[in-house]
Order: C-alpha cells, then structure tokens, then sequence
C-alpha cells in the first residue's frame, strides 16, 4: 500500500503544486467521512455523535487494514508528534523514539512512514486533523456555555458539586475493587492508577446530545455542565495524587492543594473579571463593523481563556466554556443599528462548529484498535472496568437532590471519551499500565461513549412524556 500512497500523494501535487494541497484533501476527506456518519445518524433517529464515532472506528480500521499511511498516524493519537520534539531536542535516532512510544511493531511502522518520502505531509496533514479536532470541540463548549444561564447554574451548584463529588469517588473504589479482584498481582500504585481513569467524564460528548436534544437549558442539563466542570477539578487532583505516588512514592500535597487553588482561581476570575474584559473589548471593537465586532471579540475572548485554563492545570474546553457563559449579545447592543438585520455570537460561531466538531469525533473513533480487543484477558478486564464505570456514574445522580431526573444525570456523566484516554495515556507513559490494560481501558472508554448519547437521548425522551402527562 505504500505504492499506492506515493502515487496518490504524487499525483495530488502534480496536479496543484502546492504544498498546502494534500492538506486540504485530507482533512476534507475525513470531513467527508464524519459527514456520512451523522447523515446515517440522523436517518436511523441517532444522536449525530454515535454516527461519527462509529464511522471513525470503521474508517480507521479497515484504512490501517489497507495500510493507509495517515491513518496508521492518526490511530496513534498525539503521541506521533512527540517524535520528532524529542529527536530534536535529544537527538536521540528517530526509530529509538518511536519504538519507546509505540513498542518496536508500531514503532517500525511509524519510523518507516516518517522517514519516507512523503513522511513530512503525513505530519502535516495528521497535525491538522489534530488541531482542527481541538478547536471543533473548544467552539462546542462555548457554544453550550453561550446557551446556559449563570444564574441557574449557580442555583444548581450544590447539586453540581455533590453529583462531581459521586462521579469520581464512587467510579475510583469500584474500580480498585474491580482490579484488585481481577489482576491480584499487579502493585497497588497500578491498581490506584487504574481506577482514577474511571473517574473522568467527557463534557464533550454529553453536551453535544444535550443541545441535539435542547436539554442543555433545562435542571438536568445545567447540573451536568456543571458537575463535568466539577469533575474535571476532581479528576486532575486525583491524577495528581495517584502520579505523586506513582512517581515519587508518596503524596505530594502541596501540587493537589496548588490544582485546586488554580482551578479556583480560574473560575472566579473569568466570572468576575470576564464582564470587564469583554465589555471593554465590545467598546473598542464597536468602531468596526457589528458583525466583524462580535466575531472578533468572541473569537479572541474564547481562545484567550482556553489558553489561560490549560496555563493554569485545567482543559481548554473548560475555559472555552467559562467564555461562553460570560459572552452575550447585550455587551454590542449600544452598536447595533436598525438598518441591519440582527445577528448573534452563536449565528456567527455556529458554521466553525459544525465544520470543525465532526473531525473531532471521528477521529476518536480512529483511534479505536479493534485488532487490541482479541484477547479474552482484555476483554475480562475490559467488562469489570465497565460495569465499575457505568455504575459509579449512575450513582452519581443521587447527588441531585432539586427536582431533577436521577436518572437522565447520572447517564449525562457516563462518556469518558478523550479525558478517559488522556489518562489512560499518562498511566502508560509512567510504565503503570501495559498494552493490555491500556487496551481493556480503551475498551471501557469506547463503549461508555458509544452508549450514553442513545441511552441519555431516550432517558430525555421518556422524561419529557413523564413531564407531559404530569401537565
């Protein structure tokens, strides 16, 4: 197959003799392939997630099957990039690199795919599926955050922490319990180690169906926002704890209380200094166009904030999430005019998003390696974790004690999705868990994020029907 990706790549340049050319058609196609996905979605009554996935995880393991050179790249996730850091900056050979980070099999594979002769437009195209990916699911947070009232939001806070609380404590000791009874030799820094990765949540994925289902506005809604942000606290304090231990031997208190003071911080700040900020923003703006004026403030003030959240310990979405929430039409209302018809921030961010979100998930679903699933030991591992997994969240639910659907919320925190395998990720590279772990972690990742937008689309929907003949 590497015949037929030179002659692709080469007759792709012959044609347009622009560097920037395999680019476009690789990042189209895997658009192209998220767009078929979301329309069998859609046809079949799905959230448009699962579509993605699912093609994502087809896509990526027939292509690698077929001996695909991007896809072989993307499968690996963003560890690929690190390859060419670390040569440069240790000089160490390329192929020593990649078969430390992927194992000699994998790594050969890369190694040869780099060092080709179309390695640096594999990379090129690879980093900006990446990147495209990355701000897809930033610009899907700010537009939930846009969505979502601050007022009922701090209404629900209690409930929002008790249901954060639930949603990383109960996962951690159901899954310490599952892999002492199941992997009795391993230590029990790997033991701590793997039950922390059940503790993540993926806002991403719950506040996509969310808004499918205009839910996002609703207690239930708000109280998962709220919780996922909670979680995201929660889960890096313990990431923290259980690497401390892993890494040093013990518990280094001051880097958990550093997390959560940043993390505080953060959050205060953005709601307090954010208004400022963006009211003075909207000022100097106004002098442009309206509409230059809102998509420039809201892009800036979006970006700025990621930026400043990753800074500080958190995720970037976090941050992307905290300016949606600041952001709001009323800060230009002194710049509009009549004579134009009025256009808001989310009409204006809305085209980003829907171009730019469906890369992200199917290239989650490329990076699922069915082939990692064939062992019957992953697998047994694998359904431990799961049942650990999808309990700990549904009891998260109880933490809400308003008028509001148990049930729907602890579904709502179910998804693990990209946090779930950053973590799982960490592990690896400290040497705490090995390829067959890794594999029955993936697992568990993958069907929490296969199962919670159908499952959390019908609780929705029969808690609607519930609510109608209540009326």
């Amino acid at each position: 197959m590497t015949i037929v990706n030179d002659n692709f790549v080469n007759t792709v340049n012959s044609i347009h003799g622009d560097p920037i050319a395999p680019v476009i058609l690789g990042v189209t196609s895997v658009l192209l392939f998220a767009i078929i996905g979301r329309f069998v979605a859609r046809r079949l009554g799905q959230p448009t997630v699962v579509g993605e996935l699912l093609m994502g995880i087809l896509l990526g393991n027939v292509a690698w099957y077929m001996g695909v050179d991007l896809i072989v790249v993307l499968r690996e996730g963003p560890r690929v990039f690190e390859i060419v850091s670390q040569t440069l900056a240790g000089g160490v050979p390329i192929d020593q690199v990649a078969n430390s980070l992927f194992g000699e099999m994998t790594g050969a594979e890369i190694t040869r795919i780099i060092t080709g002769p179309h390695g640096g437009q594999v990379l090129q195209v690879a980093q900006t599926v990446d990147v495209f990916s990355r701000y897809g699911v930033i610009f899907l947070l700010f537009m939930v955050g846009l969505e979502t009232n601050l007022d009922e939001l701090r209404r629900v806070g209690a409930d929002s922490i008790r249901v954060a609380t639930l949603g990383v404590l109960v996962p951690f000791g159901l899954g310490f319990a599952a892999v002492a009874v199941l992997l009795p030799d391993l230590p029990l820094k790997s033991d701590m180690f793997i039950a922390a990765t059940l503790g993540a949540t993926s806002i991403g994925i719950t506040a996509n169906v969310l808004r499918e289902t205009n839910y996002s506005k609703t207690i239930e809604g708000h109280i998962i926002l709220g919780a996922a942000v909670c979680d995201d606290i929660l889960g890096l304090i313990i990431l923290a704890v259980v690497s401390g231990i892993v890494v040093s031997g013990s518990v280094d208190i001051m880097e958990a209380l550093f997390v959560v003071l940043m993390s505080v911080v953060f959050l205060v700040g953005a709601a307090k200094l954010g208004p400022i900020i963006v009211g003075f923003a909207a000022n100097l703006m106004g002098r442009l166009d309206i509409i230059e004026a809102k998509m420039f403030t809201s892009y800036l003030f979006v970006m700025i904030l990621a930026w400043i959240a990753n800074l500080v310990g958190l995720a970037t979405i976090i941050g992307a999430f905290a300016a949606g929430i600041v952001l709001s039409d009323s800060y230009f209302e002194k710049h509009e005019t009549s004579k134009r018809e009025f256009v808001g921030i989310r009409e204006l961010i809305m085209p980003l998003e829907v171009i730019l979100l469906p890369i992200f998930f199917i290239l989650m679903g490329i990076q699922v390696k069915i082939e990692s699933f064939l062992s019957w030991q992953v697998l047994v591992v694998a359904a431990g974790l799961l049942v650990a997994a999808v309990i700990g969240k549904l009891v998260s639910g109880l933490g809400a004690r308003s008028a509001a659907n148990r049930l729907v919320i602890g579904i709502g925190m179910l998804p693990r999705g990209e946090v779930g395998l950053v973590f799982a990720a960490i592990g690896r590279t400290l040497g705490v868990i090995d390829d067959a772990i890794f594999s029955a972690i993936v697992l568990m990742v993958v069907v929490t994020t296969l199962i919670a937008p159908p499952l959390l689309k019908s609780a929705i929907g029969k808690n609607e029907k519930r609510h109608a003949r209540a009326r």
